[in-house]
């Protein structure tokens, strides 16, 4: 009798169904659009677009090659280190799906399966109170890359506070990233001499916006493909004086594209006045700024400095007197910045507990995706508290020679930013 019903219970069980296969409209092509898509289009600054499925499988390959070794999409972050807004990397289980797809034939499926996907946002500043554009067109003349400042008149008579950013290339397929340099009205005649000491449009420009190592230049924004707008935290602002500029780094590329007239332009939202002054600010350790001070002997392949700083008893000093001594400071976003021989670099505090925590770590640098990663949650530094940066170099090619800091292609930076308030 027990046989008999354990028979039948056996006879009657369901094999377990075989997994679906993945397709193109219903799981590959929402990943693309929300990961890929704000550099991936027609006009954009990927060599090729990821718009269609045909496009999509003539790439496929390439594709699953790229992001198995994370390569793309571009995000440099280190995992382990903290959470960003808007992160564009993959999970280990999206990569396995776009592999397996590949892997299987790259079926394309039902178009009618396919998920809405919201486009990327070209423009999501609440408003737009000032577009400053570049005062005449140029036309990048050095390949692959052209690395050109232009320098932009501060309009407002009054004290405004920056509350918004978003850049607008005037040709997607050129404009790598933009970065938007803050100059002071003390700084200003400098930097009108050095932009008409070129009868081209704008200066070169590779580093930084070539006021030197003692300018006090901050940035103001960055913009890269598919960047969302920057928009600070509620009731803060940067702050912007009448008489100020704006230096406007470009970045073009000409990897994949032909030269044409550029005007680029960016949005800003203002208002005038804030709660909390918010401040971009750079991180470095005043020494390397010395002849010397940051060497990076030829021949070596890996060449460590870092830096690490109780700043908070002597804000005041460090911010131009816009902030306090000995009172804790939060902490919103962050950036690293290095030059080509720059294989790594990290931003930590290192707490009064003996704990540390993670800012931001690039533990594969490349110069031509650095960005600002606005942190998921805010950090407060308090006294006690130091704030630590490291980088590596390698200066091991060929007829290499000593390098140290400076604005050129063959010099070197390392510093970290983060925008901050008190």
């Amino acid at each position: 009798m027990i046989a008999a019903v354990m028979a039948a219970c056996g006879e009657s069980a369901e094999p377990t169904p075989p997994p679906v296969p993945p397709t193109y409209h219903r799981d590959i092509a929402p990943l693309v659009q929300e990961k890929c898509g704000g550099c991936h289009i027609e006009g954009g600054i990927a060599p090729q677009p990821l718009q269609t499925y045909d496009q999509v499988f003539m790439m496929r390959k390439a594709i699953q090659a790229a992001v198995k070794q994370r390569i793309m999409p571009p995000w440099m972050p280190a995992q382990n280190c903290s959470e960003y807004d808007h992160d564009r990397s993959l999970s280990d289980e999206q990569i396995k799906l776009i592999s397996d797809w590949t892997d299987q034939g790259g079926t394309e499926g039902n178009p009618a399966d396919a998920a809405a996907v919201k486009p990327p946002t070209a423009q999501g500043l609440p408003r737009v109170d000032l577009e400053l554009a570049m005062p005449t067109e140029y036309s990048p003349d050095q390949s692959p890359d052209d690395y050109r400042c232009f320098l932009l008149d501060w309009p407002e008579t009054e004290m405004s506070f920056v509350t918004g950013f978003h850049g607008n290339p005037g040709r997607p397929s050129l404009v790598h990233h933009i970065i938007a340099f803050l100059i002071s009205p003390e700084e200003a005649a400098a930097y009108e001499a050095l932009d008409a000491t070129d009868p081209k449009p704008g200066y070169p420009c590779f580093g930084g916006p070539g006021g030197g190592r003692q300018s006090q230049a901050g940035w103001l924004g960055v913009s890269g493909p598919g960047s969302m707008p920057t928009v600070l935290p509620q009731g803060t602002g940067i702050p912007v004086r009448p008489g100020s500029k704006i230096a406007l780094q470009i970045h073009y590329s000409l990897s994949s594209a032909v030269a044409v007239p550029d005007r680029t332009s960016i949005s800003l939202t203002l208002e005038r006045s804030v709660q909390k002054i918010a401040i971009m600010q750079p991180w470095l350790n005043p020494a390397w700024l010395n002849d010397g001070g940051m060497l990076i002997p030829a021949g070596q392949k890996n060449v460590r400095h870092a830096f690490s700083f109780d700043v908070v008893p002597v804000l005041s000093q460090w911010t131009y007197g816009a902030f306090r001594d000995n009172m804790p400071v939060t902490l919103y976003s962050s950036g690293l910045h290095m030059h080509t021989r720059g294989t790594s670099a990290k931003l930590q505090i290192e707490r009064q507990t003996g704990a540390t925590e993670c800012m931001l770590n690039i533990p594969r640098w490349d110069f031509h995706w650095q960005s600002i990663y606005n942190l998921a949650e805010p950090k407060v530094v308090k006294p006690g508290d130091r704030i630590s940066l490291e980088c590596t170099f390698d200066n091991s090619e060929p007829n290499a020679k000593d390098l140290g800091w400076g604005e050129g292609t063959n010099d070197e930076m390392c510093f970290g930013t983060f925008l901050m308030t008190q």
